[in-house]
């Protein structure tokens, strides 16, 4: 099923991604630029140098779905550096729309542990 959601794991690739890259162009950088497992199921996120086009590389059971978004105006803002890459849902979905929070904070919440 074609489904993006926050139960996944998501990874940016922080350098300049050559959008001809294909599926397997892009698990190599997934495995050596990244040191992930291409077929873990995680969606993998890659930019142009310009910021104008995105790629998002997901293993389902059954291959590979990519994802392709190319902008007609205006570029990705960047998402909040972490140092493993990663980036939550939310933080995708704002990249993805166009909107860059200038401040935030999170407040803490009440986790039940299982």
């Amino acid at each position: 099923m074609f489904s993006l959601g926050s139960s996944h794991q998501y990874y940016l690739y922080r350098g300049d991604c050559d959008m001809r890259k294909g599926f397997d162009g892009l698990c190599g950088l997934v495995d050596s630029e990244l040191g992930r497992v291409a077929t873990s199921g995680e969606v993998f996120i890659f930019l142009n140098r310009r910021r104008t086009h995105l790629k998002m590389l997901h293993w389902e059971p059954g291959g590979f779905v990519l994802y392709y978004k190319r902008l007609e105006s205006g570029t990705f803002p960047s998402p909040k550096k972490q140092a493993t890459g990663s980036i939550s849902w939310s933080e995708l979905v704002l990249m993805i729309e166009g909107i860059q929070v200038l401040k935030s904070s999170r407040r803490k919440r009440f986790i039940l542990q299982q």
